[in-house]
This record gives structure tokens, C-alpha cells and sequence, in this order.
């Protein structure tokens, strides 16, 4: 009798160390974790003790595959199912950015000194980072399309964070086989305003720094929405021509584009809002004249930095309305030291400059003391 119950002691025994070691193996399968993305549609961050999963799911557009990232704090555990994804120790302390729309969130994050290399940085506006190229903190490290592979495997940066146009980029992958860690980033196919912004979050997670830029963006949230609040007060809206001539051919944001959605906002009636799609629309001189020749504002005629550049031109520039009565607002003339446009390094990142700058150019009454950052009135 003693005998069958050692026997069925050592079987509960057996049991209960079975089940405890189950019981292990499901602590170490990943918890459910919600997504800390709002706006952005090709970013998605989830949180997790001791690393973050970082997905891109629009790299470029109409891309049928996504990407997706661990980012492993220190002493941090990996579940064996994410360890087919690229690895990537956090906080970085070296890094590599390949367009100038990731420098304002370096800097807006307090760590533009972790950047040693970008591609052609004469294109980089900002005072701040300029500093650092001109005593050769940040070397150049070729073409986005042709990074300099030598270079960038001397260098041995943490992390080197680049974009795809499609799903071909040798250079990538030369670079990830010589063992550097190498991140996509889709910023650049978001549409809304906000959803630009929002991709502060994907250099937070990288330093550990989620929740500074987290106050950065509720912060830029907090600045868009009250201004577009205060623009819903209006009862009238301007008209809005766009866009300028380029080899027989006008070219004009589509109605679902970013630059349009900004025009919405700014509550305007901008003359291609209706279109569809959310890139550039192609129309010709005559349709242009006919449907814009009265507009009452013309917004972001290219590069042009004058109104006599414009006119020596295109000497049609001349039949609208908007250029006769000198309402032709340009985000050229603020330039970096090396002729870099501000407009496009800072504009996707703080939005509501934007649309402040956009705001106080159609309905001045609204902001009597906005000083406009990006627009400028050609001369």
C-alpha cells in the first residue's frame, strides 16, 4: 500500500513539474501589446518588457511587403519567434540617416550628435547640424542610390536608416551582408499631415526615447488641431492656384496629396481638391489658365525665389490674377547655408508650422502675430 503511494506521490510529482515547466514556455510567448501608432499609416510600434517590435508596413508605395524590427533593450529577452526579424541594440549611439526629413527629429530629440554620415549634405539646412558637418562630425557617404559601401563599413555605425523606392536596392543589401544593420524608413509615403509627424516615434523607439517624443508629438498634435479649430471660424474661402510649369506641362498636387490636404485645412477652395490620388497631376497650360487664371492666391510655384525669375520663365505667369495683384507665396526662399530648402527638411515634421504659415497667408485676421516660418511673398 506505502508502495502505491510513493508511486502516486512521485506521479503528482511528475505532474505538477510538467505542468510548471508549460506554464514556463507560455511566460516566455509575447503578450498582447497595442499598437502606439495614431496617425502614421506605414508605422507600428508595439512595447514589450525589455524590447519593442517596430513594423513598416508601407515602405514605399503600393508595396505588397513590410518590414519588421526588434529592437532589444539591455538584458532584454527575445521570444525564439522574433529572432527571424533583424536585431537591433537599443539605445543606438552611432547612426546614419539618408534624407533630410530624419534631422529635425535628431535634433527635436536632443541627439543629433549621435549622426557621423548622410548622403550629399549639402542638402542638410539646419544651423545646428551644419555646425557639426562644417568641423567634420558627419561624413559623406555617397548617393541614396549609391551609398558609398567602403566608407559606411569603416564607419561601423550602430545603425544606418535609409528608404526604398521599390524592392530592388543592391546597396542595401551589400551593406547588410557586410554585417551592418541597415532600417527602412517610410515617412516619406505618408499622406496626412499628422501622419508625417508622427514618425518621430520610429527615431524614439531607436534611443529610447519614446517618451520624449511622444510629449513632442501630443505637443505638435495639440499645436495642428487648435489651429485648425481657429480656421473653421471662417465664413470665406479664398481660392488657391498651385504648382508651376515644367517642360510644357503643369504640374499640381492631387486632391488626396499631402500639400493638398494642408490647403483643405488651411480652409481654402484650392482648384484640384477634388482629384483623386496623392501624387502629382499633369495638366496642360490652357486648362490651368482657364480653371486658375482668377484664382485669388497662388501657393508654392516650385523653386522660383521672385516674381521676375517667374516671369522671365514663362512669360504666361503674367495672366493670372494671383501673380498681377503679387499674392504668390514661395517656400524657396528660406535656404540653408548650402542652399538646402527648409521647407522640405522641417515641414513633415512640424505640420502646424505649416499650417499656421498657411493660415496666416489666406486669413490674416486669424494669427495678427504669426511670423511666417516657411512661406515667403515673392517680390
Amino acid at each position: 500500500m506505502k508502495s502505491i503511494q510513493n508511486t502516486a506521490f512521485y506521479f503528482l510529482a511528475f505532474l505538477l513539474f510538467i505542468q510548471c515547466k508549460e506554464n514556463s514556455k507560455k511566460e516566455k510567448t509575447i503578450a498582447t501589446s497595442e499598437n502606439e501608432i495614431q496617425y502614421a499609416k506605414g508605422l507600428e510600434i508595439y512595447k514589450h518588457q525589455g524590447f519593442t517590435i517596430l513594423k513598416i508596413t508601407n515602405p514605399w508605395p503600393e508595396a505588397k511587403e513590410n518590414f519588421t524590427y526588434i529592437l532589444q533593450e539591455k538584458n532584454g529577452l527575445i521570444p525564439d519567434s522574433l529572432k527571424q526579424f533583424p536585431l537591433i541594440q537599443i539605445p543606438i549611439k552611432s547612426i546614419v540617416v539618408t534624407s533630410t526629413t530624419h534631422i529635425p527629429a535628431l535634433e527635436l530629440l536632443g541627439v543629433e550628435n549621435t549622426l557621423v554620415g548622410f548622403p550629399d549634405t549639402n542638402y542638410i539646412s539646419s544651423e545646428k547640424t551644419r555646425k557639426r558637418i562644417d568641423v567634420g562630425k558627419v561624413r559623406e557617404v555617397g548617393i541614396n542610390e549609391n551609398l558609398n559601401t567602403e566608407v559606411l563599413i569603416e564607419m561601423n555605425p550602430d545603425l544606418i536608416v535609409s528608404f526604398g523606392l521599390n524592392n530592388s536596392n543592391p546597396t542595401l543589401d551589400n551593406l547588410q551582408k557586410s554585417g551592418l544593420k541597415v532600417m527602412l524608413n517610410g515617412d516619406w509615403t505618408e499622406q496626412s499631415p499628422l501622419g508625417k509627424a508622427e514618425w518621430i516615434k520610429f527615431f524614439g523607439a531607436l534611443y529610447g526615447l519614446d517618451s520624449k517624443a511622444n510629449t513632442i508629438f501630443s505637443n505638435i498634435v495639440k499645436e495642428y488641431n487648435s489651429t485648425l479649430a481657429l480656421a473653421q471660424k471662417v465664413t470665406q474661402k479664398p481660392t488657391v492656384l498651385c504648382g508651376a510649369m515644367y517642360q510644357d506641362q503643369w504640374y499640381v498636387p492631387q486632391g488626396e496629396s499631402w500639400a493638398a490636404l494642408f490647403l483643405k485645412d488651411a480652409q481654402s477652395q484650392y482648384l484640384w481638391a477634388d482629384t483623386k490620388g496623392n501624387g502629382s497631376l499633369s495638366v496642360p497650360f490652357e486648362a490651368v489658365l482657364e480653371k486658375t487664371q482668377n484664382a485669388d492666391f497662388w501657393i508654392a510655384p516650385g523653386d522660383f525665389s521672385s516674381l521676375k525669375q517667374m516671369s522671365e520663365s514663362n512669360p504666361h505667369y503674367n495672366q493670372f490674377a494671383s501673380f498681377k495683384n503679387k499674392k504668390v507665396y514661395s517656400y524657396a526662399i528660406n535656404k540653408g547655408a548650402k542652399g538646402g530648402i527648409v521647407y522640405f527638411e522641417w515641414s513633415p515634421t512640424r505640420p502646424d508650422w505649416v499650417l499656421k504659415d498657411l493660415i496666416k497667408i489666406l486669413h490674416p485676421e486669424l494669427l495678427p502675430n504669426h511670423k511666417l516660418y516657411f512661406f515667403q511673398k515673392l517680390e
